[in-house]
């Protein structure tokens, strides 16, 4: 009887013994099962954030257009320093205002594209943007002042100008994102007022 009894014992130790591992494995499954899971969310969260709506000729524009609008923004903090024209300061700070904010935007884009944050000093090694001034051109700039610097600083920056719109209406003609193509639509317009404006200032100096 006693003999009987212990068997019984040990039979039902094992059982449970067998009932807590089997609920053991079933836990480490079901959290292995929900890392995965999670793994798999973050990844697909990761893929759906890069934008396809965009292509090669939109790239570019942006990634070109932000070093020339920094160098713009660049001449136009040189202005207040070199000249005490009124008229040419108030046109530079207008310059700043609206094409540094386009630079965030520039960046914001490119990113949202799954491209790197553009830099001032990126851009197309190789060849010359349309409009950028060189580096001896900017160190002539810097060292002039009064009416010099303002005759300067207007034909410099229109052709600066002429240079970005040309971008613009490559980025119309060749690019497909929408985002992209009211930025170039909004250089346009924005800067072809610009260059009549100064126009009109070098025809009064």
């Amino acid at each position: 009887m006693f003999i009987t009894r212990t068997r019984i014992t040990l039979a039902a130790f094992a059982a449970g013994a067998l009932l807590f591992a089997a609920a053991c494995g079933d836990d480490s499954d079901s959290t292995s099962g929900m890392d995965h899971g999670t793994t798999s969310s973050t990844a697909a969260t990761a893929t759906s954030a890069t934008r396809t709506d965009f292509d090669d000729a939109d790239v570019t524009f942006l990634q070109m257009m932000y070093p020339h609008h920094a160098q713009a923004v660049d001449m136009a903090k040189m202005v207040p320093g070199h000249t005490q024209n009124p008229q040419l300061i108030a046109l530079a700070a207008e310059v700043e205002k609206a094409q540094a904010p386009e630079m965030e935007q520039i960046s914001a884009l490119l990113q949202s594209f799954g491209k790197p944050a553009p830099t001032a000093g990126s851009g197309h090694e190789g060849h010359r943007m349309p409009g950028m001034m060189s580096a001896e051109q900017m160190l002539a700039l810097e060292a002039a002042s009064g009416a010099e610097f303002d005759r300067m600083w207007l034909e410099m920056m229109i052709e600066h100008h002429a240079g970005a719109i040309d971008m613009a209406k490559t980025e119309l003609a060749e690019g497909v994102n929408p985002d992209a193509q009211a930025l170039a639509r909004a250089v346009i317009a924005a800067q072809e007022a610009e260059i009549a404006t100064m126009r009109t200032m070098l025809g009064q100096s």
